[in-house]
């Protein structure tokens, strides 16, 4: 998985660096098809804004969050990442299965 982390108006330092690619690893555990994430963290006046495309084997997945801590938005992200991940692999795995055909 190739991560690629920008910074609007705000300087990327080691520690926010280590914390995304720390959070987005635990991505990995439910689908393991993930190939590049763009993470984008920007601050407009006292909103964190983070941003994040991930492209896997047979979506394109989203995610905006804001808060008021950096850190906090992060782990927001991943955590509907995570959602959207798990809802993908099952919809992936019924498919095979022939449940769609219905």
């Amino acid at each position: 998985m190739q991560v690629n982390i920008t910074g609007h108006h705000i300087e990327l330092t080691d520690a926010l660096r280590d914390y995304v690619n720390e959070k987005l690893a635990r991505l990995e555990r439910h689908y393991d098809n993930i190939t590049t994430v763009q993470v984008t963290l920007s601050i407009e006046k006292e909103r964190h804004l983070a941003a994040c495309t991930l492209h896997a084997a047979g979506a394109d997945l989203h995610a905006d969050v804001q808060s008021d801590d950096m850190y906090a938005a992060i782990d927001a992200l991943t955590d509907k990442l995570d959602r959207q991940l798990v809802k993908h692999k099952e919809k992936m795995q019924a498919r095979a299965q022939g449940a769609g055909a219905r």
